[in-house]
């Protein structure tokens, strides 16, 4: 039997990290069945591969701005003879869609019932859907690292998952759970020591909590003796909790370079409409101070856009970039399916732009300010965009990075923004060229 696992493009082109799911995925299978021959198609490197896939099985992974690219390589393959499972956040939140382009549809967490789908697949019973567990995140096989090619430079190590707040943007929680549930640290110590490259991403949602920072503590000492670099997600929360430069200081240590945080809007008030503001804490300006005083980077990813943004809050973007001396990552906001935001902001939501319009670069419903109209939020976007990711800036970041992670942090800063660069000018020349296309779709 021949299995192929396919992550489908993204929406701006290759990304130096490797999509965890392909040699995850991979190493499950090796798990239920040894003598299962493996495939893993990278379609951001190679979109093209798919073409030439000979197998018995694809297995397609999807989020929101990949499902219509994930649903044509299913009907492609499904011409040729080849069965489908579709798994993912997006097949989650929407498996009967994912259906109607293909054979089976794996909903949540795989763990539980993917032995299940291979045996079901060699005893022709492939089942329509297959409801995964959430289980305790103990022996889950360690990545395959290295199985995927095509120079991605970055492996993801996870922690954990589920999470405790209730951001109405987020899919993590309806996916994941609300319960965080941990890995063994000594798991991640041996996934870390699989890696093959110099430095690694954690995925988490969130490497630290506020309710956790002693096991925290505990995963940087065990991590300290890795001599591998890492950067990971984490909130501004603990990071003035008592035990917060304590936790701090373990984790640059243990080979911290950078830290993404969600700062998720730029107002207080758009940060208390998402239900965000639990995760900040008290001061969040401070919170990154500190952590570039442990010697730390910091990058801020953040939304604009919503129905309680102004054109004010583009502008304030990039004042809070200067104060800080961050690099700062924005989106338009993205109502997910499944998430609390789809719901509240169903009635305001542009219906004839498909899911390809869901990567965080269009405005997908209509706000309250006629003059906020969404040809303007789009190119407010992309100015404020351009100017923290021109060159000066991208250069001025880097100079700014604590020398406690030198030379490495500062090489992954560029690495982390120049790519980011090169898609949004990518983004950008699209949405010139279909700007009267998408308007007239927002129209209908």
């Amino acid at each position: 039997m021949k299995l192929c696992i396919i992550f489908p493009p993204l929406p701006f082109g290759w990304t130096p990290v490797a999509p965890p799911i392909l040699e995850y995925l991979a190493a499950l299978t090796r798990q239920a069945d040894p003598s299962i021959e493996i495939q893993l198609i990278s379609g951001s490197a190679t979109p093209e591969a798919y073409k030439s896939v000979e197998c018995d099985l694809a297995a397609i992974s999807i989020l929101t701005p990949t499902a219509v690219s994930g649903y044509n390589i299913a009907d492609s393959l499904r011409a040729r003879g080849i069965k489908v499972v579709f798994g993912g956040m997006h097949a989650s939140a929407m498996p009967e869609e994912a259906k109607t382009h293909g054979d089976a549809v794996v909903i949540g967490e795989a763990e539980s019932c993917w032995p299940q789908v291979l045996k079901d697949f060699r005893a022709g019973t492939l089942q329509s859907f297959y409801r995964g567990e959430q289980l305790e995140l103990t022996n889950m096989p360690t990545p395959l690292y290295g199985m995927l090619k095509n120079n991605h430079q970055f492996r993801i190590v996870n922690t954990s998952r589920g999470c405790p707040f209730n951001c109405t943007f987020c899919s993590v929680k309806p996916f994941f759970g609300a319960k965080i549930r941990f890995r063994p640290i000594e798991d991640v110590v041996r996934d870390v020591a699989a890696i093959p490259e110099k430095m690694y991403e954690i995925g988490d949602e969130n490497i630290w909590w506020s309710s956790e920072t002693k096991r925290a503590i505990e995963l940087f000492t065990a991590l300290k003796g890795s001599p591998k670099k890492y950067m990971a997600f984490g909130s501004l929360g603990p990071v003035l909790a008592p035990e917060g430069s304590r936790m701090l200081n373990a984790a640059r240590e243990s080979g911290l370079l950078s830290v993404w945080v969600g700062w998720d809007a730029i107002s207080e008030h758009s940060l208390k409409a998402y239900k965000a503001n639990g995760k900040i804490g008290v001061d969040r300006e401070r919170a990154v101070r500190t952590l570039k005083d442990h010697g730390i980077d910091v990058s801020l990813f953040y939304m604009l856009g919503s129905r309680e943004d102004t054109f004010d809050d583009f502008k304030r973007a990039i004042e809070v970039a200067d104060r800080l001396g961050v690099s700062m990552h924005p989106s338009l906001v993205v109502p997910y399916p499944g998430t609390v935001l789809s719901r509240e902001y169903e009635p305001y939501i542009y219906k004839d732009l498909g899911w390809e319009y869901y990567n965080g670069s269009y405005a997908l419903f209509d706000h309250p300010d006629p003059m906020m109209t969404p040809e303007l939020r789009e190119e407010h976007f992309y100015i404020s965009l351009l100017e923290q990711l021109s060159l000066p800036r991208v250069l001025r970041h880097m100079m700014k990075v604590p020398m406690a992670g030198f030379p490495y942090a500062h090489i992954l800063s560029l690495m982390s923004q120049l790519p980011v660069r090169k898609g949004v000018k990518i983004a950008f020349e699209q949405w010139k060229a279909n700007r009267e296309s998408v308007r007239a779709k927002r129209q209908k």
